[in-house]
């Protein structure tokens, strides 16, 4: 019995000797320094990015389709062609509206000559006035009709000009919706291709009705426009860089947000129309702020605390006041002076008055720059 005691002794100082080791030696943290440094001022929206311009391309005149002009997923610029349909019977009909002109111009010049011959009768009696009165009339119903012949002419010339389907706008094809051959009308929904302004390209978003006063204060002081940052749908990879244009005209009663518009170049063609994203309206810039790791924050039950290493390598509890955390940086408002180095990992372990085993610290909170 007294044995199976020692051997019990041994084992239980066996298991306690890590525990007292670690002890002495300090728990083992992560630490970063905390720092002043400009921050911006971000709200956060989702959002939908849609073209600039969208136009759904229609035939203005019925025909036979006889030429698709266009590869999908093509660039085009105003005026380049799309599509051709069977120009024949509009060519056939700005032909013969000519031709009548002309018949018509005979008949002017016909009137006119004898308009003349009367005129030079009744100077000597051998013609009424009441004759050339009815020639003058003549010439004038003449003129109307070749007045009317050119209306003709013009409304033929359009029709045969609707024939060549041309692109309205700068931008770029979808996928064709109809296939040479076909008929169609000026009258068919379907259309024939969508073309879609990219470059630049605009996004919708919408904020909570609550930081509606803010985005407006923040637009009235700033002399530019404000900037916004469209991230990925996990709002882990920045996208493109814009700016906001407006705000709608009304808050959304049934959700109880605000719309906003922003415009982007997309040089790079990384936003495309129907793609959600996240979108960061940047408000301001916090000039010369303290800043820490969001890992550096804890929450308990009197608020918000840090542990700062103090002297002797010590954890210190120090509650604390915050502003923005945007996931990677806290803006501290209350608590720290920006000197201070601060825990970043390990905190479950620790209370105030802790040894600690410090890693390296990181330089700096890494606070996140002006713009994204």
């Amino acid at each position: 019995m007294v044995r199976l005691g020692v051997v019990a002794g041994v084992l239980s100082l066996a298991i306690a000797a890590p525990a007292f080791a670690q002890q002495a030696s300090g728990v083992p943290v992560s630490t970063a320094n905390a720092q002043r440094a400009d921050v911006p001022i971000i709200t956060r929206g989702i959002g939908t990015v849609q073209a600039l311009q969208s136009v759904l391309v229609r035939a203005r005149v019925d025909g036979t389709v006889e030429k698709i002009a266009f590869t999908e997923g093509q660039d085009v610029k105003p005026g380049d062609l799309l599509a051709i349909i069977d120009p024949r019977p509009y060519q056939a009909a700005y032909d013969q509206a000519v031709a009548k002109k002309s018949a018509d111009m005979a008949q002017l010049g016909n009137a006119k000559r004898d308009l003349v011959r009367y005129s030079d009768l009744a100077k000597s009696e051998f013609a009424s006035r009441q004759s050339v009165d009815t020639q003058q009339a003549s010439v004038s119903q003449t003129t109307a009709t070749t007045q009317a012949d050119d209306a003709q002419i013009a409304m033929a010339k359009l029709n045969l000009d609707f024939s060549r389907i041309v692109s309205p706008i700068d931008g770029r094809v979808g996928l064709r919706l109809v296939d040479q051959g076909n008929l169609i009308h000026a009258n068919d929904s379907a259309g024939i291709v969508t073309v879609n302004q990219i470059h630049p390209i605009s996004m919708l978003f919408t904020l909570p009705q609550d930081v509606f006063p803010t985005v407006q204060d923040s637009m009235r002081a700033s002399t530019e426009p404000l900037k916004v940052i469209a991230y990925s749908s996990d709002d882990k990879e920045k996208l493109s860089e814009g700016t906001l244009l407006t705000m709608d005209n009304a808050i959304d009663t049934s959700t109880g947000t605000i719309k906003l518009k922003a415009q982007f170049h997309n040089r790079d063609d990384r936003l495309w129309p129907g793609q959600f994203i996240n979108a960061h309206l940047q408000l301001s810039i916090a000039k010369n702020v303290i800043t820490v790791p969001s890992t550096a924050v804890q929450r308990g039950v009197n608020g918000l605390y840090v542990y700062v290493v103090k002297s002797g390598d010590v954890a210190g509890l120090v509650p604390i006041e915050a502003g923005q955390d945007d996931g990677r940086v806290t803006i501290v408002t209350k608590g720290l002076t920006g000197t201070e180095k601060v825990v970043t990992g390990g905190q479950s372990r620790l209370t105030d008055g802790t040894r600690l085993a410090l890693s390296a610290p990181s330089s700096s909170a890494t606070p996140a720059k002006a713009g994204g």
